[in-house]
């Protein structure tokens, strides 16, 4: 009997989970998700489980982590401060696939070099420059992308090295994050990778240390983006690849939990809703790469929509027309709720100053508080003096502001992750209602009552009490889930313009069932699996809303951590064999192609390679027993009468259960 632990780190929450050989939930836990130092939820939420187990920390023997970090970043847009090196590429290509905003202020190099989509060099590449220039740059990693990089990536290869040799600090190479064509987006996955990098270190880094602090030496898995597990070490230096890695978990989980085969999984967290479907017991992967908030990457991941929409979505109320609008996210803050229970004198005395005002300010019910131990490398100076007046422990907004472009050098603090913002949330409007009662619910009314007190363009006060404010925005919640839900649907059915027609005025009069001389049915044909920790109060009404079945399973609030140990090792690699002119074909194996006579030879070779990568990619990530399958997908044209052989694509994929410690298997006592 192997004991498993399942562990993930959401934006609120770390839940912990023990398994008994994949078969039965042995006990669950949760503790806060510890921003500054991640080890600290994961240590808490793992000691919590043992002790209500009494599962002994040796006898566990495999321990797996799924992660919403990498999605989270991104959707915030947060992370390290990063240089990408574009060989071959002008610079009207950075506009392409969201590029340059992706690169916001951050350093850019285009240099000439690259290759042409046979291979062959274009220009050599100058590795002088190119390390002079990154000598100099105040970055914490480098990406690197070179023209047909995919067809042979010596350029990238040389790059990587000479700016390893000036800095000394990690390197991504966009053909090894894929092997498709399409150079732009291959940097943007490079890019986003890159500034990845200093948060995963620093997640997977205290994660394993907190884990053998409390005396478990199993092998630590990750999951990555598409359910599939992989080792430690290959996530740290592929962070890119845990994107939606805790999303992609929950989808496991929820097939574990349900058995459903046929369903949207709906996972809502702190920071992001993730909405899935699951078809035939499989989640559907997206075949054009994860997707998370604006970013569309090489990355192959479950078709997952993710909306900037959860429990701690920050609480808009437009002033302006004549009802006040209630709208959520894309943001997330700290819910007031669990800034006064961390803080309960500064939060309460600062909101009751507030609400003895005659006037409502422009940062009431809102705080911020610095987070320690990230990295600041590159930061203004109007920044610097700003993070500098900032405390760890919770300051009102107005005491910190000093200025209106102090606002912005805010967002940039909170986009690098130096600081956190708490304001008003769904979570504390939950907390109002009596729904939720996990921290201080009377910091809560207090927010909600200053939040009801301002007033929309028709001069009306937003609502009557708290309770009423309370409600207004829970049902911006449901509205925007079931919104959120309809896209997903519409999307999954192949239908044009999903957005637009999740929010058709003729649909939603369908599932109000308004009365009228056209009579409308509109309703999801299939159930709403609902997970996450607010999931039970929330999605009933969701389900309502959307005439929809709705379950909730048992354990759903820890779906994500469930998944963590239920998934598979899975490596795939895939390489092409191309035709420069009739009667050669070219092998495209790692560094430079390989020219053959005969394309039997060609694809052989090509197939040969990447079944010894793709067995020692999943041996390297600690599976047990590999299996390889093996597809080849040739294309050909008919010219002249003549079939003639185009390209061939060959795809490798080996999988395998995670090698398990061998432990007996023991109880605290």
């Amino acid at each position: 009997m192997a004991i498993l632990l399942g562990v993930d780190t959401g934006g609120t929450y770390t839940d912990a989970v023990l398994m008994r050989d994949e078969e039965a939930v042995i006990a669950s836990a949760k503790s806060l998700t510890t921003r500054h130092d991640l080890a600290i939820g994961v240590a808490a939420a793992v000691r919590a489980v043992l002790a209500t187990s009494g599962i002994a920390p040796a006898a566990i023997s495999l321990a797996s982590l799924s992660t919403t970090l990498a999605t989270n970043a991104l959707v915030e847009g947060q992370g390290a401060r990063v240089a990408l090196i574009y060989i071959g590429f002008a610079e009207r290509d950075l506009a392409a696939q969201g590029l340059r905003d992706a690169l916001g202020e951050d350093p850019v190099f285009l240099t000439a070099g690259g290759h042409t989509h046979g291979g062959a060099e274009v220009v050599p590449l100058d590795v002088e420059v190119v390390a002079n220039w990154a000598a100099v740059q105040e970055v914490s990693a480098f990406a690197i992308a070179a023209q047909f990089g995919t067809r042979n990536p010596a350029h990238e290869l040389a790059a990587r090295e000479a700016v390893r040799m000036a800095t000394g600090k990690p390197v991504t190479c966009s053909h090894e994050l894929s092997a498709k064509l399409g150079g732009p987006k291959r940097a943007l996955t490079a890019l986003l990778n890159a500034r990845l990098i200093g948060l995963t270190h620093r997640l997977i880094g205290r994660a394993e240390a907190a884990l053998r602090d409390l005396g478990i030496d199993a092998p630590l898995m990750v999951v990555r983006g598409d359910g599939a597990l992989m080792s430690a070490a290959q996530a740290q230096e592929r962070p890119i690849e845990t994107i939606l890695s805790g999303p992609a978990a929950s989808i496991v989980g929820a097939r574990w939990l349900t058995g459903a085969d046929h369903a949207l999984v709906s996972d809502i967290g702190g920071t992001t809703t993730d909405i899935a479907l699951l078809k035939n017991g499989r989640p559907v992967i997206d075949p054009d790469g994860a997707r998370v908030g604006p970013h569309r990457t090489m990355v192959e991941a479950v078709a997952m929509r993710t909306h900037g929409l959860g429990g701690d979505s920050e609480v808009h109320v437009s002033d302006q027309g004549l009802v006040a609008e209630v709208t959520l996210g894309p943001k997330r803050v700290l819910p007031i709720a669990l800034v006064a229970q961390d803080a309960p004198d500064v939060v309460h005395a600062a909101l009751e100053a507030q609400l003895n005002r005659s006037t409502p300010g422009d940062h009431e019910a809102r705080f911020v508080r610095r987070v320690v131990g990230q990295d600041d490398v590159g930061l203004a100076d109007r920044a610097k003096a700003l993070l500098a007046r900032l405390t760890e422990e919770p300051q009102p907004l107005w005491d910190v502001l000093r200025t209106r472009l102090d606002t912005q050098v805010l967002k940039t603090l909170v986009s690098r992750g130096l600081a956190q913002v708490a304001g008003p949330t769904p979570t504390d409007a939950l907390h109002v209602l009596g729904r939720f009662d996990h921290w201080d619910g009377s910091a809560s009314r207090k927010a909600l009552q200053l939040l009801a007190r301002k007033r929309g363009g028709s001069g009306d006060r937003n609502a009557d009490s708290a309770e009423a404010m309370a409600q207004r925005v829970v049902d911006a919640l449901t509205c925007s889930t079931g919104t959120a839900l309809l896209e997903a649907a519409f999307a999954a059915d192949g239908l044009d313009d999903p957005k637009a027609l999740a929010r058709h005025t003729l649909l939603h009069r369908g599932l109000r069932k308004a009365p009228g001389l056209v009579r409308i049915d509109a309703g999801l044909g299939v159930p709403i699996v609902g997970l996450g920790a607010s999931a039970a109060v929330t999605y009933p009404a969701i389900g309502d809303w959307l005439n929809a079945q709705t379950l909730l399973p048992k354990h759903g609030d820890v779906a994500n951590a469930i998944g963590a140990v239920t998934g598979r090792i899975r490596m795939t690699r895939e390489g092409m064999v191309t035709s420069p002119h009739q009667g050669l074909y070219r092998a495209h194996i790692g560094g430079t192609p390989q020219d053959f006579l005969e394309v039997e030879s060609a694809m052989v070779a090509v197939e040969n390679a990447l079944r010894q990568s793709a067995s020692t990619g999943a041996e390297t990530a600690g599976a047990d027993s590999v299996h390889l399958h093996v597809t080849r997908e040739i294309k050909r044209a008919d010219i002249e009468a003549r079939e003639m052989f185009v390209e061939a694509r060959i795809v490798v994929e080996a999988t395998g259960r995670p090698r398990i410690a061998s432990h007996e298997t023991e109880t605290a006592l």
